[in-house]
């Protein structure tokens, strides 16, 4: 691998830690470039500004997560089958990508996306809401909005990823089976 391959991932890593942890506006470019060990100059070899970055960051991770989800999605498959799918896909996604899964969280409404950050955005949210749609037509899924559904299991994952992350709880098989079991019983209908 080249060293400006090398340079290109330690700038987009820096930034995804810095970003998820300081937000946009907290963040600055000097930070990133002493984080990843580069002159700030190199950075901007890459990225004309700090809105090209995140942008490229957000697309980038989005893309990814979008992937992780729809990858051997099971089309055929019951309800509670496609559920345990996205699920497993959003403990994977952040099992391989640290920060990113807080990071397009807490950058998804920022006024310095582009059209094609919210194009992509808006099509990970489709996954989701297309799943929820499904299940509340075949009644296996609680008559909330889609979106309050999307809330209490993006949401609730996020926290748990966060506590975890802490030290506060210890992550095991038995915690991610309790608590699938749990986002599972608050978005079922429950006859």
């Amino acid at each position: 691998m080249s060293t400006s391959t090398n340079k290109r991932d330690d700038i987009i890593h820096s930034a995804l830690t810095l970003f998820a942890e300081r937000g946009f506006d907290a963040t600055t470019i000097p930070m990133i470039a002493t984080d990843a060990k580069v002159g700030a100059g190199t950075i901007y070899r890459y990225f004309d500004n700090k809105e090209v970055l995140v942008n490229t960051l957000f697309q980038h991770y989005v893309t990814l997560f979008s992937d992780t989800l729809e990858k051997n999605y099971p089309e055929e498959d019951s309800i509670y089958q496609k559920f345990h799918h996205l699920f497993q896909g959003m403990v994977r996604f952040t099992n391989e990508h640290d920060h990113a899964l807080y990071f397009i969280k807490t950058h998804a409404s920022a006024y310095f996306l582009t059209a094609d950050s919210r194009e992509q955005f808006s099509h990970l949210l489709m996954i989701l809401q297309n799943f929820f749609d499904e299940g509340k037509k075949k009644k296996q899924i609680r008559k909330l909005p889609s979106q309050a559904l999307i809330a209490i299991m993006f949401g609730g994952f996020l926290q748990l990823y966060q506590l975890i992350r802490a030290g506060e709880i210890e992550a095991s098989e038995d915690l991610l089976v309790g608590v699938e079991e749990s986002f599972w019983d608050a978005v079922r209908h429950h006859q």
